[in-house]
C-alpha cells in the first residue's frame, strides 16, 4: 500500500468547531443557528476544502470568499451575498463568545515578549505567523531551527493563500538573524538565508565599447521601417526593442560566465561566432535541466536571423543553423498552461454562453442609464459593441482600438445590409487579409451603438474610430482591454483578454469541427496552418478523451454502482 502524505492539522479552530458551537449555542434562535450553519457548510462546498481545514476566523477566509462568483456556482447573486454575510456573522459571534483571536493562535508569554522586542513593523509582520504557529504547537523560540521554517512554510501552503516560495524563505530567515544581532533576549541559533540568484555576469558597461556600439545601432534599426531577406517589416514597438537588447546583453555576459574572454567580444560578430554561441546554448540548457525551455530554444533562431542580417560567413550560417535544429527538436507544441485553464473553463457548459449574450445584457442595461447617465451609458454600449466583435471576429486587440468607420466596418450591400468587418493585409500582423460577415443582429447592436450612444464619446470631434478616445485618437488599447476583461469578470467570473478571445474561439470551432485547422487558421489569420496545428493540437487531445470518458460511462454505468 502506498504510503499517503499526512495532511497539517489546523492549529486554531475551524468551521466545524464554529458548526458545533453554534448548533449547542442557547443564546441564538433555531432560525439563525439553521441559517449560520448552513451558509458555513455551503461556504466550504464553494471553497472546496474540508470544513475541519478551514480556519473558523473571518480575518483567514475573506479574501478567499470575497472571489467566490455567483455565476461560477450556480447561483444568484444575491444568494452568494446571504451565504457571505452569514458566514461572517456567525464568525464573529463564534469569535467573541469563544475568545478566537482575530489573528489565529494567540502569542505564548515567551513569543509575545520576543515580538514587542522588535521594533521594526516589517521584521515583525514577517515573522508573527512563524510565532502563532510555534505557539500553537508549544515550540520555545530556542528550539527553532531550519526544519521547524520549512514545516511552518508547508503548513503555511496547505492552510492560506499565502506565498511560501523562496523568497519568503529568504525574507523570513533574514529577519531572524537580524532580529538576533540586534536583541541580547533573542535565541542566538542562526537560520540558513536561500542564497540570492548568482550575478549573471559583468556590468554592461564593462563590455568593449565596439559591441556595445553594435548592439546600439541594431536596435535603433529594429526601430525603423525595415527590408529583410526580401521582406519589409514594421518598426517594432518599445516593449519588442527593449526585450531584444536584454536578450543579447544576457548572451554577451552568460559568455563571460562561460570563459569566453571579454576582450574578445568586440563586436556583434565576435558574440555570435558559433563557438561562443554553443556554450552560451549549453550553459542555458544546463541551467534549464533535461529540456531546454522556450527561452533557450527561441535564443536559437534568434542569434541565427542576426547572424543572417550582419553578414557572418556560409560556414559560421551552417553552424548555427545546426544548432538551431538542435534545439526546434526540443520543442512542444500547443498553449500555455495559463491558455489552457481558460480553454478548460471555456469549453465548461454555459460559461461561453454567458460571455457571448454579455453584449446584449450590457446593452439593456446602457439605455436604462441613457437619459441620465449619457457617458456611462456610452461606455457601457462601447464594452457590449466590443465582446460582441470579438466574439464573430477574434481579432488583435491593436485592430480593435484602430476600426475605423466606412474603412474597416463597411456595409457593402446598402445601408440595410449587415456589416462586414476588414483589415488589408498590411494593417495586420501576419499580412493576412482578414474578412468578417456579421449577420442581421450583430449589426443592429452595432448601429445602435453608433447612433445612439457614440456621439456622447466624440466630444465634438468628427473622427471616424469606432472607438474613439481623446483629442480625436482612438481609445488607449490598455485601457479598453481592461475595461473588457473586467466587465467580463465582474458579469461572469471568467477573467478573458482581448487575446484570449482567439483561442477561446479556436477551442470553440474545433470542438464541433475537429481537425478542421484550415478554417481556424483563416479566421485567426495566421500565415501558416502549421503554427494553427502547433497551438491547438492538443485541444483534440482532450475533447478525445471528454468522448472516451462519455463511452466508459454508458458502458459501465457508474450511476448503478453506487
Amino acid at each position: 500500500m502506498i504510503p499517503m502524505p499526512e495532511q497539517s492539522k489546523l492549529l486554531e479552530p475551524s468551521f466545524t468547531s464554529a458548526i458545533t458551537a453554534i448548533e449547542q449555542a442557547t443564546d441564538l434562535t433555531k432560525e439563525v443557528k439553521r441559517h449560520w450553519a448552513c451558509s458555513l457548510r455551503q461556504i466550504g462546498k464553494w471553497l472546496d476544502r474540508p470544513l475541519v481545514m478551514i480556519p473558523a476566523r473571518w480575518t483567514s477566509i475573506r479574501g478567499p470568499v470575497s472571489q467566490l462568483h455567483h455565476a461560477r456556482v450556480g447561483v444568484t447573486a444575491k444568494t452568494v451575498a446571504n451565504h457571505k454575510a452569514n458566514v461572517a456573522a456567525a464568525l464573529r459571534w463564534f469569535s467573541k463568545e469563544h475568545n478566537v483571536s482575530p489573528r489565529g493562535v494567540p502569542l505564548s508569554d515567551e513569543w509575545a515578549a520576543l515580538r514587542d522586542g522588535i521594533h521594526d513593523r516589517g521584521r515583525r509582520a514577517r515573522l508573527y505567523g512563524l510565532m502563532r504557529y510555534c505557539s500553537g504547537n508549544a515550540l520555545p523560540p530556542e528550539a527553532i531551527d531550519d526544519a521547524i521554517l520549512a514545516a511552518y512554510l508547508r503548513y503555511r501552503t496547505e492552510t492560506t493563500a499565502l506565498a511560501s516560495n523562496t523568497m519568503v524563505h529568504r525574507s523570513m530567515a533574514r529577519s531572524w538573524n537580524a532580529c538576533a544581532d540586534e536583541n541580547p533576549n533573542w535565541p542566538k541559533r542562526r537560520l540558513m538565508e536561500p542564497p540570492v540568484k548568482a550575478s549573471e555576469g559583468p556590468a554592461w558597461e564593462d563590455f568593449p565599447e565596439g559591441l556595445r556600439r553594435d548592439l546600439d545601432a541594431y536596435v535603433a534599426g529594429l526601430d525603423k521601417m525595415r527590408k529583410v531577406n526580401g521582406k519589409h517589416h514594421r518598426p517594432c514597438s518599445p516593449r519588442t526593442l527593449q526585450t531584444r537588447r536584454a536578450e543579447l546583453v544576457a548572451v554577451a555576459r552568460m559568455a563571460v560566465r562561460q570563459g569566453v574572454p571579454i576582450s574578445s567580444l568586440q563586436s556583434l560578430a565576435d558574440l555570435l561566432d558559433p563557438d561562443v554561441v554553443e556554450r552560451v546554448i549549453n550553459a542555458y540548457w544546463d541551467k534549464n535541466g533535461k529540456e531546454p525551455k522556450v527561452f533557450t530554444i527561441d535564443l536559437g533562431w534568434k542569434l541565427l536571423s542576426l547572424a543572417r542580417q550582419i553578414g557572418l560567413c556560409p560556414e559560421a550560417i551552417e553552424r548555427l543553423d545546426e544548432i538551431r535544429v538542435s534545439l526546434e527538436e526540443h520543442r512542444h507544441g500547443g498553449l500555455t498552461g495559463k491558455n489552457l485553464k481558460l480553454i478548460r473553463q471555456v469549453l465548461s457548459d454555459g460559461i461561453w454562453s454567458e460571455v457571448v449574450s454579455l453584449p446584449d445584457a450590457l446593452m439593456r442595461q446602457a439605455r436604462a442609464d441613457l437619459a441620465h447617465a449619457p457617458i456611462k451609458a456610452a461606455v457601457t454600449a462601447q464594452i457590449a459593441a466590443a465582446i460582441a466583435i470579438l466574439s464573430f471576429a477574434p481579432i488583435r486587440l491593436a485592430n480593435l482600438v484602430s476600426i475605423e468607420l466606412d474603412k474597416n466596418l463597411i456595409k457593402p450591400g446598402g445601408p440595410v445590409s449587415p456589416y462586414w468587418l476588414t483589415f488589408p493585409h498590411y494593417d495586420v500582423k501576419n499580412r493576412v487579409d482578414l474578412n468578417f460577415a456579421f449577420d442581421g443582429a450583430m449589426t443592429k447592436l452595432i448601429d445602435e451603438y453608433i447612433h445612439d450612444f457614440r456621439p456622447s464619446l466624440l466630444r465634438q470631434s468628427n473622427v471616424s474610430w469606432l472607438f474613439p478616445g481623446v483629442a480625436g485618437a482612438p481609445k488607449t488599447a490598455n485601457m479598453f482591454s481592461t475595461q473588457i476583461t473586467e466587465r467580463i469578470q465582474k458579469a461572469t467570473g471568467l477573467r478573458l483578454t482581448v487575446h484570449q478571445f482567439r483561442h477561446a474561439c479556436a477551442a470553440i470551432y474545433l470542438k464541433h469541427r475537429p481537425g478542421e485547422y484550415e478554417v481556424v487558421r483563416r479566421l485567426l489569420g495566421h500565415r501558416n496552418i502549421q503554427t494553427t496545428i502547433n497551438f491547438y493540437c492538443g485541444l483534440e487531445t482532450t475533447q478525445a478523451s471528454e468522448t472516451f470518458g462519455q463511452i466508459i460511462r454508458e458502458r459501465i454505468g457508474f450511476d448503478a454502482l453506487a
